[in-house]
C-alpha cells in the first residue's frame, strides 16, 4: 500500500498499534528501536527467542515467539522484513483483515525523509564497514548523525544511533529492491556484483537496480558517489543525470590515494581531493578493500563539508563492526576471526587481507549462505576460498530457501583442493580441534550461524 508521511506520523502521534514481523533482525530491531524513540506504540514478533529479542522486550517492546495471526489482531500497521513471505500467518492475517502491509524498507524511507542529509551507501559488498566508518567520522566531526547500519558497531552500541541534527547515515541493501523506497540526498555505490540469484535474474538486472537507486538522487543538490575503479559501478552511473563524484586507487579520480603503502595489511596513504591535498590516514583494519571503503567516507566527507582533519580523526580511529574480520580469541596459539564475508568477493578480500598479515597458515571454516548463490557462484567460491591454506566446508545455510538444485557444501569442498566437508558446525570444531598450529589465523566465515564453531573450541 502507498502511505505517506503524514499518515505514518500521524499513526506514531496516535499511538496507534505498529507491529513488526522478523522483529529480531538487524535492520527490523533498529527500526523497532527507532520507532519507539518516535513515541511509537511497537510489538513484534519473530520465528526464534535471541539476545535481540531480550533486548527488545528490555526496552519496553512486547515480542511473540513465533508467527500468529493473533499478534496483529488490532494492530493499524504491520511493517515485514523482506524476507517474510506473503504466506507467513501474519501477513495473511493482516490483509485478511484489511490492516496495512509495508516493507521494512518503505518505512525506513518514510522516516529518512524527514531528514534533509540523507547519505545511503550501497554496494554487494563493505555496506556495513563504509557506514560504520562514516558514522565514525560524522561523530567525530560532531555533526551529530542518526545512524541505520547493519551490523553491531561498538562506538553506537549496536545497529542504530539516533541523532538531532538532520543528517541521515543509511546502510542501503539492494536485495529486493530495498533501497528503492529509500530517499537520499547523497547515494554512494561501491561496487555492483552478480549476488542474490533467487532475485536478480542477472548482472544486468542488478546493474540496472543500481541505476534506480542513483536516480533517487535530487537532481537539484545531491550527488552520486561511484568506485570508478568498479565496471560495474560505472555502468550504472553512466548518464545518470545527477552530479557524480568518483572515488579510486589513481589521480583519474575525484578523491584518491597517494603514497600508498601497506604494514602488514593496514593501508597507509595521503588523500587528495583533485588537486588539493585532504589529509593522512592510516586504517585501524586490514586490506585494499577498506582502503577504497575508506575513499568512499573521503568523498562523503568533502561533500558533508567535514574537514580533512576530523575525517582523519573519524577514519583512524575506526576499528571495525561486528562479524567484519572480529577477532574472537586466542586459542592453542592461533587467533579466531569472525567474518561476515559470504560472496566469492567478499571472501577474497578477506582472505587476501590476512594472507599479507599471517605468520603461519590461514585456515577458514566457512559456511555457504543459501542454495541459489552457492549453486549460482559454486567456481568463484571454489577458487576464492583455495586462497586458504586449509578450508573446511560446513554444510549450506539454507535461511529462507528450500535445495532444488540438489547443491550440497561436498560439491564445493571436492572443487578446492586439500579442502574438508564437516556434516555439522560441531564436526567442523573438531576437524579444527586436529588441525590447528600455533600461528595459525583461523577464520569462521559465513552470514548464518558459523560463529557458533569459534565457541565450541575448548581447552
Amino acid at each position: 500500500m502507498e502511505l505517506d508521511y503524514t499518515a505514518f506520523r500521524d499513526m506514531i502521534d496516535t499511538k496507534k498499534p505498529i507491529h513488526l514481523v522478523g522483529i529480531g533482525g538487524v535492520s527490523m530491531r533498529a527500526l523497532a528501536g527507532m520507532l519507539l524513540d518516535m513515541g511509537a506504540s511497537v510489538s513484534g514478533s519473530d520465528r526464534d527467542d535471541s539476545e535481540a529479542t531480550e533486548r527488545l522486550r528490555e526496552s519496553g517492546i512486547p515480542v511473540a515467539v513465533g508467527h500468529d495471526p493473533e499478534n496483529v489482531r488490532g494492530k493499524s500497521l504491520v511493517i515485514r522484513t523482506a524476507a517474510v513471505p506473503d504466506s507467513n500467518p501474519e501477513i495473511a492475517a493482516a490483509r485478511e483483515a484489511g490492516i496495512p502491509v509495508i516493507e521494512r524498507a518503505e518505512a525506513w524511507g518514510l522516516i529518512m525523509s524527514r531528514y534533509a542529509q540523507a547519505v545511503c551507501i550501497a554496494g554487494t559488498h563493505g555496506k556495513t564497514s563504509t557506514t560504520s566508518m562514516a558514522a565514525s567520522m560524522a561523530m567525530e566531526a560532531g555533526l551529530d548523525p542518526t545512524v541505520m547500519v547493519g551490523g553491531e558497531l561498538p562506538r553506537i552500541g549496536g545497529t542504530l544511533r539516533i541523532g538531532r541534527s538532520p543528517l541521515f547515515i543509511a546502510e542501503a541493501c539492494e536485495y529486493k529492491n530495498s533501497y528503492h523506497s529509500f530517499t537520499p540526498r547523497i547515494a554512494v555505490i561501491l561496487n555492483v556484483d552478480h549476488d542474490h540469484p533467487d532475485f536478480f535474474k542477472d548482472t544486468n538486472e542488478i546493474v540496472s537496480s543500481f541505476r534506480r537507486f542513483a536516480e533517487l538522487v535530487p537532481r537539484e543538490d545531491g550527488v552520486v558517489i561511484a568506485n570508478l575503479d568498479d565496471s560495474k559501478t560505472m555502468r550504472a552511473v553512466r548518464g545518470v543525470s545527477r552530479r557524480t563524484v568518483t572515488f579510486g586507487m589513481s589521480d583519474s579520480a575525484d578523491i584518491y590515494p597517494r603514497n600508498v603503502s601497506s604494514v602488514s595489511g593496514y593501508y597507509h596513504c595521503d588523500v587528495w581531493n583533485g588537486p588539493h591535498y585532504f589529509c593522512h590516514i592510516g586504517l585501524s583494519v586490514p586490506g585494499l578493500h577498506n582502503l577504497y571503503n575508506a575513499l568512499a567516507c573521503a568523498a562523503i566527507a568533502v561533500e558533508l563539508g567535514i574537514s580533512g582533519e576530523a575525517f582523519e580523526a573519524g577514519v583512524n580511529d575506526y576499528t571495525g563492526v561486528g562479524r567484519r574480520f572480529e577477532l574472537k580469541r586466542e586459542w592453542r596459539g592461533a587467533t579466531v576471526y569472525d567474518d561476515y564475508a559470504h560472496h566469492p568477493s567478499e571472501i577474497q578480500a578477506t582472505l587476501m587481507a590476512a594472507k599479507s598479515m599471517a605468520k603461519g597458515r590461514v585456515i577458514c571454516i566457512f559456511q555457504p549462505h543459501t542454495f541459489s548463490r552457492t549453486d549460482s557462484l559454486l567456481e568463484d567460491f571454489a577458487d576464492t576460498l583455495s586462497l586458504a591454506d586449509i578450508a573446511v566446508i560446513c554444510p549450506i545455510f539454507a535461511a529462507r530457501e528450500e535445495n532444488t538444485s540438489g547443491v550440497s557444501s561436498a560439491d564445493l569442498a571436492q572443487r578446492i583442493p586439500g579442502a574438508l566437508a564437516a556434516d555439522s558446525l560441531a564436526h567442523a570444531a573438531e576437524l579444527l580441534r586436529g588441525l590447528v598450529q600455533p600461528g595459525d589465523m583461523i577464520f569462521t566465515m559465513g552470514a548464518g550461524d558459523v560463529y557458533k564453531v569459534a565457541e565450541m573450541l575448548e581447552g
